[in-house]
């Protein structure tokens, strides 16, 4: 699929491929290229029927928290990969997600000083806009690395972002993994080659982590 066709994903906060800070990952620890790519809803907060409609309505999944740092604590960069079609329905806009997500962040910081979301990437499009940015499509994962990538290899600069057949330069994802609550996530995860872990909804990332992180990986 070529660039011009594409519907792209959108960053919260900044515009797509403005140059990305990243924090220090916990002890100074050196970045090796693991990235957690994670679905939002069901996995660090509590899904609801007709949407997570505003920043009051963030109540975080049991132990979100102290997975997401953990992690971290572990060497893993955070991507957030989240459908938001809410918004191209109409139902409201760019700033009261952004607004939900700062809530997130502020609550997850809350319950564990390391539990930083390094980057989050959603996708505002309704499914038959057909957008590669929207799971399970890959568009939002090939996004997060090449972000990721140019933050850490290349700090202050613009990056490139390539997708599907454009992008040949692809690196290893054999440590990184996709953990969501749908057969959307996992197809994404699929789609772009990462392991994906699917978890129940009502227990998130919590439930995961330990598979994640196996033995003598914190």
């Amino acid at each position: 699929m070529g660039c011009e066709h594409m519907l792209p994903p959108h960053r919260d906060g900044s515009r797509l491929d403005e140059p990305l800070e990243l924090e220090q990952l916990p002890s100074s620890r050196e970045w090796e290229g693991r990235i957690a790519y994670l679905d939002r809803d069901g996995v660090l907060n509590v899904g609801l029927e007709e949407y997570v409609n505003a920043p009051d309505d963030v109540v975080i999944l049991p132990g979100a928290d102290s997975a997401l740092g953990r992690l971290r604590r572990a060497g893993y960069r955070i991507c957030v990969v989240t459908n938001q079609s809410p918004i191209n329905r109409g139902l409201w806009d760019h700033e009261n997600l952004a607004g939900i997500h700062q809530r997130l962040r502020s609550i997850l910081l809350r319950g564990d000083g390391d539990a930083v979301i390094d980057l989050i990437l959603y996708s505002p499009y309704s499914p038959w806009e057909g957008s590669w940015a929207r799971k399970p499509n890959p568009g939002m994962l090939e996004a997060g690395r090449q972000l990721l990538d140019s933050a850490h290899s290349n700090p202050g600069s613009e990056p490139e972002i390539l997708y599907g057949h454009e992008w040949l330069d692809r690196p290893d994802e054999s440590t990184s993994v996709l953990v969501g609550d749908r057969s959307t996530d996992m197809g994404a995860a699929e789609s772009y080659g990462v392991m994906g872990i699917k978890c129940d909804s009502s227990l998130g990332l919590a439930s995961v982590v330990d598979a994640i992180l196996g033995d003598g990986n914190e």
